[in-house]
């Protein structure tokens, strides 16, 4: 049986020889088959053993479990080399070459125009402020002053939450002003991006879901002059440095008195019409800062609100509001 011991050394030695040959991690894997597998050459050694005298047993075990780590310590460090040169370009490369990029993702065009709003605002020392889109009616109506007959409360426009508390789908984000008055002692400066719902038809200028960005800004001695200065230099950020205003007498059952607000520039006159309307405003009620507890004898404030659709719309020259939301990637890699 002192065969089977005087096999060992020379089979190490080959099996050694066959790893440090192998070109690539196939030749590699079949070495190891070979040598180290269930049924390889090693494995066969070790199941000979029990033929063995008692005495030779321990030395054969020993000097078999020597040559296997050995073996498989080798084996360890050639797979790591054939790995990293199986990464290696197989043609003459130039590392100095700038970098391939792969194609990535690109923020939606309401995401942008959003972002670029808020840019706006903070310069100006504004915060963004969050509310929930399913709202109740206190909020979204009591407190912003419209009474129960208000027509804007009329199931055609609003959608209810069919739940014993009736819940809804906010209208608007002005509900998050009420929200931040109430939890929050003046100064106030914040602006509320987010999306609303109504009960429209979807078409070219309508959809039942669209985004809106509410300003409110509330402080001693707040005027009608500060806010038409914070709309027309958000405007001028967002829309041209050519933009020019004007302000139309409106209602809004939350601020008195209100605003219509129109723009005119060249994006306007590229659609055909010198003047476009693009948000409403006014200064809050008295009536709303009695409900949130703020004195309105000390505190005035003012508030505007508009579409972000629109401002896409007119800022990119998109004619169709639904465009938003079909998610057609020949539209969107536009932007």
């Amino acid at each position: 049986m002192s065969g089977m011991l005087d096999q060992i050394d020379p089979l190490t030695e080959e099996a050694l020889q066959a790893l440090q040959a192998a070109g690539n991690l196939s030749d590699l894997d079949a070495a190891r088959v070979k040598y180290l597998g269930v049924n390889g050459q090693f494995t066969a050694l070790l199941k000979q053993m029990g033929s063995l005298p008692k005495d030779q047993r321990p030395e054969a075990g020993k000097r078999i479990n020597i040559a296997k780590n050995k073996l498989e310590g080798l084996l360890a460090k050639q797979k790591e080399v054939l790995e990293l040169a199986a990464c290696l370009p197989t043609e003459p490369t130039d590392f100095t070459l700038p970098g391939r990029r792969p194609q990535l993702g690109k923020l939606h065009p309401l995401t942008q125009v959003t972002e670029d709003i808020v840019r706006s605002f903070r310069k100006i020392g504004f915060v963004v402020a969050d509310g929930p889109e399913v709202e109740d009616e206190y909020h979204c109506f009591d407190a912003l002053n419209t009474p129960a007959d208000h027509p804007a409360r009329d199931s055609q426009d609003t959608f209810y939450i069919n739940t014993p508390n009736r819940p809804l789908l906010r209208t608007h984000t002005s509900s998050v002003q009420i929200r931040v008055m109430e939890n929050q002692p003046p100064p106030i400066r914040i602006i509320v991006p987010g999306r609303v719902y109504r009960r429209d038809t979807a078409d070219a200028t309508h959809n039942p879901t669209f985004h809106q960005i509410e300003g409110l800004y509330v402080d001693r001695n707040v005027t009608l002059g500060d806010m038409k200065g914070t709309v027309e230099f958000v405007f001028k950020e967002l829309l041209g440095k050519d933009v020019k205003l004007r302000f139309r007498p409106h209602y809004f059952s939350y601020t008195e008195p209100s605003l219509e607000i129109d723009f005119s520039s060249a994006l306007t006159r590229k659609m055909g019409k010198e003047w476009l309307e693009i948000a409403g405003c006014g200064m809050v009620h008295p009536k709303v800062f009695e409900n949130v507890g703020y004195n309105p004898e000390e505190w005035t404030g003012w508030a505007f609100g508009f579409g972000i659709e629109r401002i896409a719309m007119i800022r990119y020259g998109i004619n169709d509001i639904r465009l938003f939301y079909e998610n057609d990637l020949r539209f969107l890699n536009q932007f």
